[in-house]
C-alpha cells in the first residue's frame, strides 16, 4: 500500500501538469521559460550556485532570450541567507530563434537578502535584492522584492518524495520615473525526485511598465530543474526557487 501511494503521488502531479500545459498552449501569446539551477555545497554555511535560462515567444518556438549567472550563498542560519551574484543576459529580435540583431545585452551584479519564516507547514520566503545593471552600456539601478510561500502537500517538510505548491509575487522598482518597472506572478507545483533533484513546473505572468508603454503582459510555462551536488553538507531546510 505504501509503495502504491509513493508511486501515485508523482504520477498525479505529472498528469495535472500535463493538462495544465495543454490548456494554456491554445494561446499563441504563451511562451516557454526553461531554467536549470545548480548548487555545490562547500559546507553547511557556504555554497556556490549557477543558473541558465532560455525563453521563447511561443511554446518551444521563437527563442528570444537567454541568461547565464552564478555566485555564492552564505546561510547564516535556517532563516537568513545572503547572496552575491553576477550574470549576463541577451535579448534577441522577434520572429525566429535567437534572431539578429541583438536588442539588448546586459551585465548585472546584485546583492540579495532572503528571510524565511514558517506558519505551520507553510514556508514563506521574503527576498530583497539590489541590482547594478549595464544594459547596452547604459548603467541602471533596480530594486526587487519577492514574496514566495511554499507549501508541502504530502509531507511536513520538503524532502525526497514531497509534492509541493509554490506561488510568488515579485515587484521591480527603479530609482528613476516612473519607478515601478515590472510585476511578476507565478503559480506552480513541484516534486522532489531525490535529494539532489527537484522539478518545478508552473505558469508565470509578467507585466512590464514604461513611459512609452503603460502596461504589457506576457505568459510563460516555466519548467525548472534543480540539482544539488555534495548536499550531504547541507543541514538546513530546502526551499527550491529560481534565482531570477
Amino acid at each position: 500500500m505504501q509503495l502504491k501511494k509513493t508511486l501515485l503521488q508523482p504520477s498525479i502531479l505529472l498528469v495535472a501538469l500535463f493538462f495544465f500545459g495543454k490548456a494554456y498552449t491554445q494561446s499563441d501569446k504563451l511562451g516557454t521559460w526553461e531554467v536549470l539551477n545548480g548548487e555545490y555545497y562547500l559546507n553547511n554555511k557556504w555554497n556556490l550556485w549557477a543558473e541558465g535560462q532560455l525563453r521563447s515567444q511561443k511554446v518551444y518556438k521563437d527563442f528570444y532570450y537567454h541568461e547565464l549567472k552564478g555566485g555564492v550563498n552564505y546561510k547564516l542560519n535556517k532563516s537568513t541567507i545572503f547572496l552575491l551574484g553576477v550574470g549576463q543576459y541577451g535579448t534577441y529580435s522577434n520572429g525566429g530563434n535567437f534572431k539578429s540583431p541583438v536588442l539588448s545585452h546586459e551585465l548585472r551584479l546584485w546583492e540579495q537578502l532572503t528571510l524565511v519564516n514558517n506558519i505551520g507547514r507553510i514556508k514563506i520566503e521574503h527576498r530583497y535584492r539590489v541590482e547594478q545593471r549595464w544594459v547596452n552600456n547604459d548603467y541602471k539601478n533596480r530594486f526587487r522584492y519577492r514574496l514566495n510561500p511554499l507549501i508541502p502537500i504530502n509531507k511536513r517538510t520538503i524532502e525526497k518524495g514531497t509534492v509541493f505548491a509554490s506561488v510568488y509575487d515579485e515587484i521591480f522598482l527603479t530609482n528613476k520615473g516612473p519607478f515601478f518597472e515590472r510585476n511578476r506572478v507565478f503559480a506552480g507545483a513541484g516534486y522532489m525526485i531525490s535529494n539532489p533533484l527537484t522539478l518545478l513546473i508552473g505558469c508565470v505572468r509578467q507585466f512590464d511598465y514604461s513611459l512609452s508603454n503603460p502596461g504589457s503582459k506576457k505568459d510563460f510555462i516555466q519548467t525548472t530543474l534543480f540539482f544539488r551536488i555534495n548536499q550531504g553538507h547541507n543541514t538546513l531546510p530546502t526551499h527550491p526557487s529560481s534565482m531570477d
